[in-house]
């Protein structure tokens, strides 16, 4: 038996409850198990909770089979604990280093109380730490272990249950539970509390509360549910009237009921306009039903509320409340002036367009900055033509690239008028990287944000934690994902990951990249092209060089000497390299160029026909290395730095032991690796296929068609992936040259 039960239900927490667990199963202390409720999530919350239950004996895993809500779901995982002592973990928040030997030191030293109450800090995504404002009822002061009547102080807290520590027996012999609803620790928190004879507190913070950007919390949603809170305090007034003993309370708990329908009230975030009013009345209602003898009211201005609810004044409120919200209209009246104000810097132009009718057929792509037409835009634009036609593409090109624009290709330059044009009346804006500061998101604009790789390095928020890395100002990106609609994906991981990292309220489409499409569903005929545009003969073997940039490097300082490389392989091979031109003016690598050794593909407008046209890839921590996985070719993973590049930028996996094939450390070894043909045997290939299961899974060749279907069609029905191991993928060059030879 366990002296620590955790029961942490998930629903739709992909991003932030490996965050979560981490901080629990990291703990010093040991001797608990986490009772982890997938409560029927529709993300990858669940699959997430049976990878950590795979890797940790104290993780045992319960998917329900239906979304029952965060109550019911705690009291599935309740029924299953075994340990002395039950806590509650909200699955998007963490535990503090430390927190649950604090804990378990407190209830051995007060004699194991049946409630023992700690503290929590608020935590915001720009780093931002604040703490519990009543803090101070926490303090050891006084006897260790004591009853509510001796603190009766501690109601004030936020009643919330995963601030404290339960005894399973106390919590069984009561009969607590948790109802459903959207107020249900209310019940639960208070009923405890009442109840408990021995109670104790750790004056320490052991609860991280993540308040989500992006809105996570229920409480702050604008519903008819809100009307919940009424059954919720029927059920505490029923407990007390089923406990004669506990009346004593009845007046503090009538304060806390009457507080928390007046902070409904004055939340606007809460309760839809047209049912404030009935909401009014039923809580005055209730005031009335539930009014203690002699009791007295709280002076000032919440004093004269509880006043209002005794009579019944709904008017008196409302006009109160009207004189309220013309203050602040007057206050949005300003800033809206300022923000025009700060909108003229745009031009004079952007804004006469931007009060134009949107066009519902027009589509502005970009990629890359602008500086090129490619990537997942332009796999998207291809399906659009096929799928939408009416829909026109036009593409937004800096001055300098327009000359590697394709033929046929219509594009406004970067900076033009009918580049502003095209950002004010485009129904759809399509990127993989940002769109600049300046641009405004219109009101039934939808803005597409496609990514342009799976995330091994730290990406967004994440990269607040290695300052050396970046020096970005995340409210401004932030500001720039607010625009987001949607958001592509090619695999969970990647999901979890966006969905952390840019905190917005957007869709996120688990599609695959549209870019891979080609990767599946080429043909043999693509890929003897794909060689032949490189000068690739029949026989060659092709290794795809791509390293990845260094942002802590001043230039870019290859790790690999080419030349030395390409004469330890003999003439049979051809190094592609793509990445900066830094092969020095040397004789010999001037002979390696014009030999074909040695072909700078850095400039090359598609790097999915690099991928057909290679029989491996050689990389170091770039993104291809997941692209590339999807034809199930070899992948040598080049990483002579990973403890610099780690420490600096910062990683999501160790790369070193979950690589998607071999690995050398040093050009010997890789020289040694690549001779050998070791890159390609067996160990090679089960490596392979376990990083494909994990980050291929959704390129299964038709992801343009899924985005356009949904985004630009409206269809909400998703094409169903075809199984992983009926799935196809582009031949390799030797079957490319077989199918020839036999033809």
């Amino acid at each position: 038996m366990p002296r620590l039960s955790l029961v942490i239900p998930a629903y739709k927490v992909q991003g932030y409850v490996a965050e979560c667990l981490d901080s629990v199963l990291g703990q010093d202390f040991t001797d608990f198990e986490v009772i982890a409720v997938d409560d029927c999530s529709p993300d990858g919350s669940g699959a997430i909770l049976d990878d950590y239950a795979e890797r940790d004996t104290r993780v045992h895993v319960m998917h329900l089979t239906e979304n029952v809500g965060l109550g019911r779901a705690r009291n599935a995982g309740l029924e299953k604990a075994q340990g002395d002592y039950v806590l509650f973990l909200d699955s998007d928040d963490t535990l503090s280093d430390g927190a649950l030997k604090a804990i378990a030191d407190r209830l051995d030293a007060t004699g194991d109380p049946e409630i023992l109450t700690f503290d929590y800090v608020r935590t915001y995504w720009d780093g931002r730490v604040r703490p519990n404002q009543r803090a101070d009822l926490l303090s050891t002061d006084g006897p260790d272990v004591f009853s509510l009547a001796d603190r009766p102080q501690l109601l004030e807290l936020l009643q919330i249950v995963w601030n404290k520590a339960y005894r399973r027996d106390f919590v069984t012999r009561h009969g607590l539970t948790f109802p459903p609803g959207y107020y249900e620790d209310a019940p639960w928190t208070f009923c405890s509390l009442i109840s408990a004879e021995r109670m104790a507190v750790l004056d320490r913070v052991c609860v991280l509360y993540r308040q989500r950007r992006e809105g996570g919390n229920i409480l702050k949603t604008v519903s008819r549910k809100h009307f919940d809170v009424f059954d919720q305090y029927r059920r505490v007034f029923d407990f007390v009237d089923a406990h004669p003993e506990l009346d004593r309370w009845r007046e503090p708990l009538f304060r806390k009921m009457v507080d928390h329908y007046l902070t409904i009230l004055d939340r606007p975030d809460r309760l839809p306009s047209n049912a404030r009013a009935e909401f009014f009345h039923k809580a005055s209602a209730d005031y009335r039903a539930r009014l203690p003898k002699d009791f007295k009211r709280p002076g000032g201005g919440r004093g004269h509320k509880y006043g209002m609810l005794e009579r019944d004044a709904y008017a008196t409120l409302a006009s109160a409340t009207t004189a309220v919200k013309l203050r602040k209209a007057v206050k949005t009246r300003t800033r809206t002036a300022i923000n025009k104000s700060k909108r003229s810097a745009m031009g004079v132009f952007y804004q006469s367009q931007l009060r134009l009718p949107l066009d519902e057929n027009l589509a502005l792509f970009s990629a890359y900055w602008s500086r090129s037409v490619s990537c997942n835009p332009a796999a998207i634009d291809a399906e659009l033509a096929r799928l939408a036609p009416h829909i026109r593409r036009v593409w937004a090109v800096r001055p300098d690239a327009v000359a590697q624009v394709p033929k046929g290709v219509e594009y406004v330059r970067v900076g033009s008028r009918e580049y502003w044009a095209a950002l004010a009346r485009a129904k759809y804006l399509v990127n993989n990287v940002n769109f600049a500061d300046a641009v405004v998101k219109r009101e039934g604009q939808v803005h597409l944000q496609t990514h342009h790789g799976t995330p091994l390095k730290t990406m967004g928020l994440d990269q607040r934690k290695y300052p050396a890395s970046t020096d970005m100002d995340f409210a401004k990106l932030l500001e720039r994902c607010d625009r987001w609609d949607f958001s592509l994906s090619s695999n969970r991981f990647s999901t979890a990951v966006w969905e952390r990292v840019y905190p917005c309220s957007y869709v996120s489409l688990e599609t695959g990249y549209p870019r891979n499409d080609i990767l599946v569903n080429a043909t043999s005929d693509d890929v003897r092209r794909a060689r032949a545009a490189l000068g690739l003969t029949d026989g060659t073997r092709a290794f795809l060089y791509m390293p990845t940039h260094r942002e802590y490097q001043p230039g870019f300082k290859p790790s690999l000497d080419l030349a030395r490389l390409a004469d330890e392989l003999g003439p049979g091979v051809t190094l592609l390299v793509r990445g900066h031109y830094f092969y020095g003016s040397s004789p010999h690598v001037a002979e390696l160029r014009r030999s074909g050794r040695i072909v700078d593909v850095s400039g090359h407008a598609r790097v999915e026909e690099l991928y057909l046209a290679a029989d491996a890839l050689i990389t170091d921590y770039s993104s291809a290395m997941f692209d590339y996985a999807v034809l199930d070719r070899p992948i040598i993973i080049y990483a002579p730095d990973w403890d610099i590049y780690s420490a600096v930028r910062g990683t999501y996996f160790n790369l070193l032991e979950e690589p998607p094939g071999v690995v050398a450390t040093s050009q010997a070894a890789l020289i040694g690796l690549l001779g050998s043909g070791e890159y390609s045997g067996s160990e090679a290939a089960g490596l392979r296929a376990a990083f494909r299961q994990r980050f291929c899974e959704f390129d299964d060749g038709r992801a343009a068609e899924r985005v356009v279907r949904r985004v630009f069609l409206g269809e909400q029905t998703p094409l169903p992936f075809v199984p992983f191991a009926e799935r196809p993928h582009a031949p390799t060059p030797a079957q490319a040259l077989e199918l020839v030879e036999r033809a």
